[in-house]
């Protein structure tokens, strides 16, 4: 039987007084989630447990069958594969976001608030041109990567802490420790700083803020782990992505997905389904709902929940003919009021498709292995 796994990340989140104390999933529309539970199991439970902090990188490689031991120590790397690059190992990747500050050195946001889109690659483009040790990396949006030489301090002993995590606080603070360690990278931050005051307005202006620092890392194929089996990953976002190149799991480019709500819903279910004609195991990624989260708009995260299931599951549903079993569930929770990730237990789904059986209950992150990989886990 063929096996569907679908994350939407970030799902789980706080009750929320002005959706009558509901989180944003248990306040979205689903009729169509609610359907394939009728005839399978639902509850909730936690995919990081006490093991790590909740993040979508440690997250989703557990749900993929991939043992905490062999987990990178960050996403940059693979998100840097993710854009069919790669690094020596002299050379370590940083994840960069670009942000805005206010004259005080307050964090205002983490993801270029107030930049458009266009404004944002503009920024880039003339970020992409300073010469020096430092290579950035413009992947999308906010998103940035910067590759630099391996500093062991940095790798090892300094912790940048998450921009998400962060507003607020004084920027210059939160990465003292990292300038104080890497003369290189705080003269590069200096040079971007000063390109990108032509975008400064009403009081703020924009930096560029690296956190996430990781080296070049190999895991074992998802083929390897689990018996043989064949697989294929609908996705968008970087780290997904770069999950997928690292695993050596099929991973077609998708014309009109965007890793936001504004995705392609319809491109994802076909995608989807032609994926499970040729592969033994399909995982399909929905990256809106954290982002919304992270902004901490409730309502924009139960709309994207609302439009998942009205736009993705019908087709999913209608065309998928060959017995299926499928497991809906977060990584983590995103919190709608601070932003910030949780690591209590996320809402999950478990049927079959076009076919019956009997599913064992489902009440750790081994039985959700046992569920989809039927061979088991290496």
């Amino acid at each position: 039987m063929k096996s569907l796994l679908i994350i939407i990340d970030g799902l789980g989140d706080d009750k929320i007084s002005a959706l009558g104390n509901k989180s944003p999933f248990d306040y979205a529309h689903h009729v169509n989630i609610d359907n394939i539970a009728a005839n399978g199991v639902r509850g909730s439970l936690s995919v990081c447990e006490r093991d790590f902090t909740p993040e979508s990188l440690k997250c989703i490689l557990r749900l993929l069958g991939v043992k905490s031991d062999d987990f990178p120590t960050n996403r940059a790397y693979l998100e840097l594969l993710a854009e069919r690059r790669d690094i020596s190992d002299q050379q370590m990747v940083l994840r960069c976001n670009l942000v805005s500050v206010d004259k005080t050195g307050e964090l205002l946001s983490f993801n270029g608030e107030g930049l458009t889109l266009k404004a944002m690659q503009e920024a880039a483009g003339q970020l992409g041109e300073l010469s020096g040790d430092i290579d950035f990396v413009h992947l999308s949006g906010y998103r940035n990567l910067l590759i630099a030489a391996k500093n062991t301090k940095l790798l090892g002993q300094v912790i940048v802490k998450p921009p998400h995590e962060s507003v607020g606080e004084n920027i210059n603070d939160l990465l003292s420790d990292l300038k104080e360690v890497s003369p290189n990278l705080q003269n590069f931050l200096a040079k971007a700083q000063a390109n990108l005051k032509n975008f400064a307005k009403n009081g703020e202006h924009y930096e560029l803020y690296p956190w996430g620092v990781s080296e070049r890392t190999t895991m074992q194929s998802f083929s390897q782990r689990h018996g043989g089996l064949k697989s294929a990953v609908i996705c968008s976002a970087e780290v997904v992505r770069g999950i997928a190149t690292s695993l050596n799991m099929e991973c077609p480019k998708l014309l009109h997905a965007t890793g936001e709500i504004d995705t392609d819903l319809q491109e994802k279910a076909v995608a989807t389904i032609k994926m499970l004609k040729t592969n033994d195991f399909v995982m399909t990624h929905f990256n809106g709902t954290d982002e919304a989260a992270h902004r901490k708009n409730y309502c924009e995260k139960a709309s994207f929940i609302t439009k998942i299931d009205k736009e993705f599951f019908p087709v999913l549903l209608k065309n998928i003919e060959e017995p299926t079993k499928v497991f809906i569930c977060g990584d983590h929770g995103t919190s709608s009021l601070t932003g910030k990730h949780l690591a209590r237990p996320v809402p999950f789904v478990a049927g079959i498709i076009a076919g019956s059986g009997v599913i064992k209950p489902i009440e750790k992150y081994q039985d959700i292995w046992s569920f989809l990989y039927e061979r088991g886990s290496k």
